[in-house]
């Protein structure tokens, strides 16, 4: 999971795409990059925090009115500078790619790319041989000297043959020197893409292409939409827009984006996630009633903060008291996203502060928004207990995730998830809570499509259910994919 933007202006662009970063910062900590261009690229990039790489110096010197931009969060590659996002390649015209999902077939195309058609790829990631696949079909048919309509159909082609070879989810933006912003998502819409336009006092129109909308308001773009599942949308250097539906299958966005990743204030595949988390939150509200009706809490905690509007809505539905009994340090970085099981687990003390007021001698419900590795989720109920609390009853607004996911989000292996080798039972005791319980399957996706007119077939919940949308992915393959990953963290 990462976050990426485009941005097409009339102004020099560099500074909102470094706020746009700083918007997308909980989607990737690892590492930033920004490429602008106006005849040529300037790029600056760097591991670590986005106020970490760029200075107001190198913001100065990225010169241009169009440009991309990604916040890394590693599922495939190393930690090497090389790995940083956006990548560019000087041929044909000079292409620069900033990518959001994951390649499933990312080591048969590499093969492929070096062994038989002898290109070099200087990275360990799948965004490099998406880039290559971009430019091999804008390599075909020749020279286009125009940058609109013709050259849209030269770009279409090129997206119509990365649909052909790449599988898995990928949303991408792309910058072609002297010819524009091109905006493309893979044809099962898994990772999400918005789009925004800004009306400047001239008349003309500036495009942003994101991969939530949390940057909009404040940089002054209006939602206009979503790229759909399986269109390229391309803005030339005059602002015009051109867009087309290459290829659309199934569409089945990431159901994890409104469980976890995205931040509240956005609206993706149409559906707004605040909205969403208090749905999930009334659900499993109403679920805990049926299970257990004759205990009540005393009080509903968040696991802060992604889980705090799922919470507020949990304990409205029961009657009862909502508390931040544990305050979060906003400095500390998303411990789901930390690479390093030993680095979660320590960094949990580092960012959250028990508060004993809130917990002592109380019958406390601790709600997450989900319970992954398990190691985050036991650590929070020991420093729940050691505040005195009574009794711990745990709850979390996200079934039991049971399969690793390949489509960007860091479950590498069913080794590393605690519901693929534990019953719930043994779930509870290994959490030492007095009570456990999840979200069910229909419950979640009910929670998030609620009220929702925007046409989605259904949610991809493969780490849930087990059921990989694109279709390619047997027992064989998951587990060379699981060898791989964790051969990956090793190296």
């Amino acid at each position: 999971m990462c976050g990426i933007v485009g941005i097409y202006s009339h102004q020099s662009v560099a500074a909102e795409l470094y706020d746009s970063l700083i918007h997308l910062q909980h989607r990737g900590q690892d590492a930033a990059g920004i490429l602008t261009c106006d005849e040529r690229f300037y790029v600056k990039q760097g591991l670590g925090l986005v106020r970490e790489i760029f200075s107001s110096h190198d913001v100065k010197q990225l010169k241009g009115s169009i440009g991309i931009g990604h916040t890394r969060y590693p599922t495939a590659g190393g930690q090497e500078i090389a790995d940083v996002q956006p990548l560019w390649i000087g041929s044909p015209f000079g292409i620069a790619l900033a990518h959001n999902g994951n390649l499933v077939n990312y080591h048969e195309l590499a093969l492929e790319l070096t062994q038989k058609k002898h290109q070099h790829l200087n990275s360990s990631i799948d965004s490099e041989v998406l880039l290559h696949l971009l430019a091999d079909g804008l390599d075909q048919g020749g020279y286009v000297a125009d940058d609109g309509a013709l050259f849209f159909d030269k770009i279409a082609r090129s997206i119509e043959y990365i649909y052909l070879r790449a599988q898995g989810s990928y949303s991408a933006v792309s910058v072609i020197v002297g010819k524009g912003l091109v905006a493309f998502r893979d044809p099962h819409g898994i990772r999400p893409l918005v789009m925004g336009e800004r009306l400047n006092d001239d008349g003309s129109k500036d495009t942003i292409f994101a991969s939530e909308t949390t940057m909009f308001y404040a940089l002054g773009f209006t939602p206009i939409g979503d790229v759909a599942p399986g269109e390229v949308v391309y803005v030339n250097r005059s602002g015009q827009l051109y867009r087309r539906v290459i290829s659309k299958k199934t569409f089945t966005p990431c159901i994890f984006e409104y469980v976890y990743f995205a931040r509240p204030d956005s609206t993706i595949n149409g559906i707004g996630v605040y909205r969403s988390r208090l749905y999930m939150g009334q659900n499993l509200a109403r679920r805990w009633r049926e299970k257990y009706p004759d205990t009540l809490p005393d009080v509903v905690v968040p696991a802060p903060f992604t889980s705090n509007t799922a919470a507020l809505s949990f304990a409205h539905e029961l009657g009862v008291r909502y508390s931040e009994g544990l305050y979060k340090n906003p400095f500390i970085g998303r411990t789901f996203i930390m690479p390093d099981g030993e680095e979660r687990t320590r960094s949990v003390r580092y960012k959250l502060t028990p508060q004993r007021s809130e917990l002592n001698n109380k019958k406390v419900l601790i709600l997450d928004d989900s319970i992954v590795r398990g190691t985050t989720s036991r650590e929070i109920v020991k420093m729940v207990r050691e505040m005195g609390a009574q009794q711990i009853y745990f709850v979390s607004t996200c079934p039991p995730i049971k399969n690793p996911c390949f489509y960007g989000i860091d479950m590498p292996s069913r080794k590393e998830l605690i519901a693929a080798n534990r019953s719930e039972k043994e779930i509870e005791a290994y959490l030492e809570v007095d009570k456990l319980l999840y979200q069910s399957l229909d419950d979640l996706q009910e929670a998030v499509k609620r009220k929702v007119e925007y046409p989605i077939d259904q949610m991809c919940m493969a780490c849930m259910d087990g059921k990989y949308i694109t279709g390619d992915i047997d027992q064989k393959k998951i587990q060379a994919l699981e060898e791989r990953r964790l051969g990956d963290r090793v190296s």
